[in-house]
């Protein structure tokens, strides 16, 4: 992660969310040993001081609506979540820039 992006998630005046989504991608990577993650995601985030971004029904309707520039389900309620919420999404992930959202480099 680059040190900007890690600067911006330590600063404790910035509200960071981790969205229900990334913790599902996180335990499916997990699982096929892909990643290595703490076995409580969620008291990881709330020691971390993080906010939990839930997936609403909106989200899930604009993630089926969004152009086909990217095909990873994951990604696009991502996308969906950053614009329904006026968010800043944190990613390596140069596709993101395609649908308008605002990307720091990770």
């Amino acid at each position: 992660m680059s040190t900007h992006a890690r600067q911006i998630i330590s600063n404790p005046e910035n509200i960071i969310f981790v969205s229900a989504v990334s913790a599902w991608e996180i335990a499916i990577k997990k699982a096929i040993g892909k990643l290595s993650a703490p076995d409580n995601l969620a008291e990881a985030i709330s020691v971390n001081c993080f906010e939990p971004l839930l997936i609403t029904i909106e989200h899930g309707s604009k993630a089926g609506s969004l152009p086909n520039y990217h095909n990873d389900p994951f990604d696009r309620m991502l996308i969906a979540q950053a614009m329904s919420e006026n968010l800043i999404i944190i990613s390596r992930d140069t596709q993101f820039s395609q649908y308008g959202v605002s990307v720091i480099p990770a």
